[in-house]
């Protein structure tokens, strides 16, 4: 089984809302990071699970929420007023350090250990 595995994605109308999940053990801290074509993969949202600090991308803040659910051993993001521009691959990524600030890990894709397979995101009307 693959370290990190994505559910949710899909289409949807701008406004819109949709939830991702990701699952997998073994990390202190998860986040999403999406890629749009003929983009870099850049930071969304990310979650430190040993402080709960969380870090938003300046363009989502407001919007998404990233959360643990400790019964699933998931870490979710919910999407909420979706735009256009959002839609990318989303991907799920997890850190084994337990030192990493949340912020860098949503900032340096280096500081990346594992990523999931990724999950596609529409939003088009």
């Amino acid at each position: 089984q693959a370290p990190l595995v994505e559910s949710g994605g899909g289409s949807v109308q701008p406004g819109g809302s949709l939830t991702l999940s990701c699952e997998g053990s073994g990390f202190t801290s998860k986040g999403w990071f999406r890629q749009a074509p003929g983009k870099a993969r850049e930071g969304v949202a990310c979650f430190n699970g040993n402080d709960g600090t969380t870090y938003y991308a300046d363009s989502v803040k407001g919007r998404f929420t990233v959360s643990r659910d400790n019964a699933k051993g998931t870490v979710t993001l919910k999407m909420n007023s979706l735009k256009t521009e959002d839609t990318a691959v989303y991907y799920c990524a997890g850190i084994i350090n337990p030192f990493t600030p949340v912020q860098t890990m949503c900032t340096v894709t280096q500081a990346i250990d594992y990523w999931g397979q990724g999950t596609q995101v529409t939003v088009s009307s």
